[in-house]
């Protein structure tokens, strides 16, 4: 493929991925990795290390997009900082730990893992199954235990890690405008740690392609970024179209498809 052939493809993904996240309300990432996995094949980027290319690149991603929707929910006044705050030490500790865990992965076993979790996220959609808001506060060491599976998990997938970060600030007693708000800010230290540790992790590593640094793809990276936020707006228009309804069921059909097809690939 020609080097504008690429680009081409990673600006049509970035427009994929940020309609589909307007649309259906979840992060970039749990469409970003699956497509890049697809694109980075076709480009013969060697098997063993596509899957942690791809999540290295979606975590990269999300520092932007991620930065974006945190300064807006900040303005609004929705991030409620005292909770951010204790969640912090172990969202950064878990991403870390998130991307060594998956550094002593194969691709396959990486992707099976993703496959499943993309499956459960999608059973959850269908049954309908979110924790009921609670009212108490947990203390500090909650939080930060709290934190790290939120962030060893969104580091290993390469998402931003809002479907349990919502959840469970909802059971701390928060409103959804300070869960989502919260949510979005901790998405970015998640965003920004994870990725720098896979291009540590993925440093030098032989079989990289041109135009990698570590586990992070620069040409995917720009393309996404420069039209994933742009036709996110399309993507909410969309949805304010579209019955609700119809748009859980699809979105849950769309990700048992890649779940499914990560697990028997």
């Amino acid at each position: 493929m020609t080097a504008i052939a690429i680009i081409a493809g990673y600006l049509a993904l970035g427009a994929v991925a940020g309609t589909m996240a307007g649309l259906f309300g979840v992060g970039g990432g749990l469409i970003i990795v699956p497509v890049l996995v697809f694109a980075f094949g076709i480009q013969n980027v060697a098997p063993e290390i596509t899957m942690h290319l791809a999540v290295g690149t979606s975590l990269a991603t999300i520092v932007v997009t991620g930065a974006s929707s945190a300064l807006g929910h900040f303005r609004r006044g929705s991030v409620y900082r005292p909770w951010f705050m204790a969640l912090l030490p172990g969202l950064m500790l878990g991403a870390i730990g998130g991307v060594f865990i998956a550094g002593n992965l194969s691709g396959t076993v990486l992707g099976t893992l993703f496959g499943i979790f993309v499956l459960l996220l999608a059973a959850k959609m269908v049954l309908g199954l979110n924790p009921k808001p609670g009212t108490v506060q947990p203390g500090r060491t909650a939080m930060v235990v709290a934190g790290a599976v939120v962030g060893a998990v969104s580091a290993l997938f390469g998402i931003g890690g809002g479907a349990m970060t919502v959840p469970w600030l909802s059971r701390c007693g928060a409103s959804m405008t300070q869960a989502v708000g919260t949510s979005a800010a901790c998405g970015l230290p998640i965003a920004v740690v994870g990725a720098l540790t896979f291009i540590i992790v993925g440093w030098g590593h032989p079989l990289l392609p041109p135009w990698a640094t570590g586990f992070v793809m620069w040409p995917a990276f720009l393309g996404i970024v420069l039209t994933s936020v742009p036709f996110a707006r399309l993507g909410v228009r969309l949805a304010h179209v579209l019955p609700s309804q119809v748009l859980r069921f699809s979105f849950a059909g769309l990700l048992s498809v890649v779940g499914l097809r990560f697990i028997f690939a």
